[in-house]
């Protein structure tokens, strides 16, 4: 199912440069917003790798977008197998889901279906259009709103729940509290947090650390919770 609560406005018409490939390819490794001469849809865009699962392999475009930071394929393969066995058959929530990259991964290796929320309408209609071209349309429901103010109450509980949000703004704290507060967790869901170093947060004492991986960037940890 797919909920996009806002009709979505029409990417702007190609223009052409003879700088357009050295353009794409410093928007993609910067991720920057595409701002600026040679803009085109094309320059808008990055890949991100499905590592796993029946999808393996496929790159799917995603729009480079200020704040848009795709988890990195190390530790997305780390996390992944960390939940080889509470992937299959789960129910998902993407809660900031951005490029959609950790929910989609989820659907590849068998979730039973994944909720993603992204408040940015055009990141939002790109995740939808990734849904469509992996043929996933019955398995994901994407809504376009606020992760702190949509009502997912008709598709909780929730298995397993991607937490990334972006980063020094507090929303790790937020979150736990919005999902706790709502009931939207299974009993022993497991929780997946991915901040930055200086991210700040209080984890409840019902949620107990599995793993952790550290990069140079992020703070990765996967909890399990106890309802």
């Amino acid at each position: 199912m797919i909920a996009l609560r806002h009709p979505m406005p029409p990417f702007p018409s190609s223009r052409k440069s003879t700088n357009k490939q050295n353009t794409n390819r410093r928007h993609a490794k910067s991720g920057g917003s595409g701002r600026g001469s040679g803009r085109t849809q094309k320059a808008s865009k990055g890949l991100v790798r499905i590592i796993g699962g029946k999808h393996r392999t496929r790159r799917l475009p995603v729009l480079v977008h200020e704040g848009l930071r795709p988890t990195g394929d190390r530790v997305k393969e780390t996390l992944f197998n960390w939940l080889m066995t509470h992937t299959p058959d789960a129910t998902c929530l993407d809660m900031y889901a951005g490029s959609g990259s950790l929910g989609i991964e989820a659907l590849s290796r068998g979730a039973k279906h994944v909720c993603f929320i992204e408040q940015d309408v055009k990141v939002a209609a790109q995740i939808q259009s990734n849904i469509n071209s992996l043929k996933e349309t019955d398995n994901a429901t994407i809504l376009q709103a606020s992760a702190l103010q949509v009502n997912i109450n008709d598709i909780a509980p929730f298995d397993l729940v991607f937490l990334d949000p972006p980063f020094g703004q507090g929303l790790i704290k937020k979150s736990l509290d919005y999902l706790f507060t709502h009931d939207l967790l299974s009993s022993n869901a497991k929780v997946y947090i991915e901040g930055s170093h200086d991210d700040e947060y209080i984890i409840p004492e019902n949620m107990n650390l599995l793993k952790e991986i550290k990069t140079s960037q992020v703070l990765a940890r996967l909890f399990s919770v106890s309802i």
